[in-house]
C-alpha cells in the first residue's frame, strides 16, 4: 500500500507504451549502449522516445532494469 500512496502523492503523469515500442527500445539499447534489456526494462526509454518533443532540451533520467530477455523476445526485437 505504501508505494501506491507515494505514487498517488507525487506522480504527475504516466505513459503506456506498446510492445513494439518496447522492442524498438530494446534494440536501441543493444545497438547504442551494448546493453541487454528485457521489454519491461526498456519501457522507460520507449516512453521517452514517444514523448521526445515534450522532453527535448530537458535533463531526464531513465531507469533501465532487467536483462531477462528470452530468445523469442530478442528475435522480436531484432526481427
Amino acid at each position: 500500500m505504501m508505494p501506491q500512496a507515494i505514487l498517488w502523492e507525487h506522480l504527475d503523469d504516466f505513459v503506456l507504451v506498446e510492445d513494439a515500442e518496447m522492442f524498438w527500445a530494446m534494440r536501441i539499447y543493444l545497438e547504442k549502449a551494448k546493453t541487454l534489456a528485457e521489454p519491461a526494462g526498456a519501457a522507460p526509454l520507449a516512453a521517452a522516445l514517444r514523448l521526445r518533443e515534450r522532453v527535448a532540451g530537458k535533463r531526464i533520467a531513465l531507469i533501465l532494469s532487467g536483462g531477462n530477455a528470452s530468445v523469442e523476445e530478442l528475435a522480436s526485437c531484432l526481427g
